[in-house]
């Protein structure tokens, strides 16, 4: 439980906790906790930061969790909460963070043992790695609205992602970019293919493979899930 003057934020790493929102909101009542997203989601952290802090809190808590696949690493948390602190004008609340991401429910009181305040010396948001547009040949659009995401969106996205990965691809070669709605929304889950203005529904696991080894890998679009445009 929390102390007067402390908060407890529990932040969802990856874009498929924002998916499941209940399960973490019903984690967070538990812990007398609020609920923020690192991406995707509302309310981000630096919103949750600035409402505890305008409401006069001290100390605020971070502790990442990640139930789905493919979470940025824990240090993005620090990256966050430490830029946050450096912007902030008038009271700063020390910032603690987990120093490690629970991948389960379960997990969470694990992860509280071990809380280690933010310096604010911490990397920025920038980087000079980050400065250009990549060279990407292809740019991959993964529908994340609302019936892709009921229709298992977030397992599409894992089986291409993953594809790419175990073909060698990376964002120099195909970028994989989380959408909202596409629109198609009969079709889901909707996957497009860009500079192609190739279509693709009904993209379960094993067709997201096929559209890597056989539109990705060898330029041909994959016709059993092309949609008409």
């Amino acid at each position: 439980m929390t102390q007067p003057g402390t908060a407890l934020l529990l932040v969802g790493m990856s874009v498929s906790d924002v998916d499941r929102r209940d399960e973490l909101l019903a984690a967070a009542a538990r812990h007398h906790a609020g609920v923020a997203f690192l991406q995707m989601g509302d309310p981000s952290i630096s919103r949750e930061l600035t409402r505890l802090a305008d409401a006069g809190a001290t100390t605020i808590s971070l502790a990442g969790i990640s139930l789905g696949p493919l979470a940025p690493g824990q240090s993005w948390l620090r990256r966050i909460a430490s830029h946050w602190w450096r912007e902030r004008a008038g009271h700063r609340p020390v910032i603690e963070v987990a120093t490690r991401l629970a991948s389960t429910i379960e997990e969470i009181e694990v992860a509280l043992f071990d809380l280690r305040p933010i310096s604010g010396a911490e990397p920025g948001l920038t980087s000079t790695a980050w400065e250009d547009v990549t060279r990407h040949r292809r740019q991959v659009l993964i529908c994340r609205g609302p019936r892709c995401t009921a229709r298992g969106s977030d397992e599409t996205a894992r089986a291409l992602i993953l594809g790419l990965m175990e073909a060698g691809l990376g964002d120099h070669d195909v970028l994989v970019t989380h959408t909202g709605c596409q629109f198609p929304c009969n079709q889901a889950p909707v996957v497009s293919v860009q500079p192609d203005d190739v279509w693709y529904g009904g993209v379960d696991p094993h067709a997201a493979r096929r559209i890597v080894s056989d539109h990705l890998l060898a330029d041909t679009p994959v016709e059993s899930r092309r949609l008409p445009r």
